[in-house]
This record gives structure tokens, C-alpha cells and sequence, in this order.
């Protein structure tokens, strides 16, 4: 099981700018393709971003093309999301999640492992 620990949310105004991080307890870090889910009160998980073993592929709903940015690190196994121009519908708990697959998958059952999660709120 890789442990995960999620970092860098806040409270922050509209346009604003958050960096999550999310380190990940493992030597085999890039056996794992990674995401980043999302959970606002009363609403389901979703799925924000993803990125392959490699870095070489990366996905992102639609809603956050062109204002978030995934991105990781294998030495220091630490995948990031970089959030600008954010906005209050943006605001969520925010996961972090690994999955042991080739494909970057957008559905949170194929994930096995997960973050405790990270607040954002975003302040209109």
C-alpha cells in the first residue's frame, strides 16, 4: 500500500492561486499512474486531473483546462496540482489518489490507494 499525504490548501479569493502537493511513501512511484479527485458537501467525488507513470501523459476535466496544471516528481515522488485563476465552484476537499495501471483512469473505484484529502475554499 502506498501512503499518501496531500499538502497546500487554503482559503483563497477568486483568481487566486493554490500549488496541492501530494508525497507518496514509496520506492516504486513511478509504477503508479496518479489523480486528483475532488468532494464538495453533498456531491460525489470527481475527478480533476490525472498523469501517467511516465509524466508523458496528463488529462484534466473539462471545467479546469487552461487554469490547473498536474505535474510529478520521481525523485522526490511528490505529484502536484497547480491551480490558477481559481474559482469558488472549485472549492472541495481535495484527494489525492494512485492507481498501479498503465492508463490514467477517471473513475475512483480503480484507484487503490488515497489521501486523507486537502481543503480549498475559494472565496467569491
Amino acid at each position: 500500500q502506498v501512503q499518501l499525504v496531500e499538502s497546500g490548501g487554503g482559503l483563497v479569493q477568486a483568481g487566486g492561486s493554490l500549488r496541492l502537493s501530494c508525497a507518496a511513501s514509496t520506492r516504486t512511484f513511478s509504477m503508479y499512474a496518479m489523480g486528483w479527485f475532488r468532494q464538495a458537501p453533498g456531491q460525489e467525488r470527481e475527478f480533476v486531473s490525472g498523469i501517467s507513470r511516465s509524466g508523458g501523459y496528463t488529462n484534466y476535466r473539462e471545467s479546469v483546462k487552461g487554469r490547473f496544471t498536474i505535474s510529478r516528481d520521481t525523485a522526490k515522488t511528490t505529484v502536484y496540482l497547480q491551480m490558477n485563476n481559481l474559482k469558488p465552484a472549485d472549492t472541495a476537499v481535495y484527494y489525492c489518489a494512485a492507481n498501479a495501471a498503465v492508463a490514467v483512469f477517471i473513475a475512483p473505484p480503480h484507484y487503490e490507494c488515497w489521501g486523507q484529502g486537502t481543503q480549498v475554499t475559494v472565496s467569491s
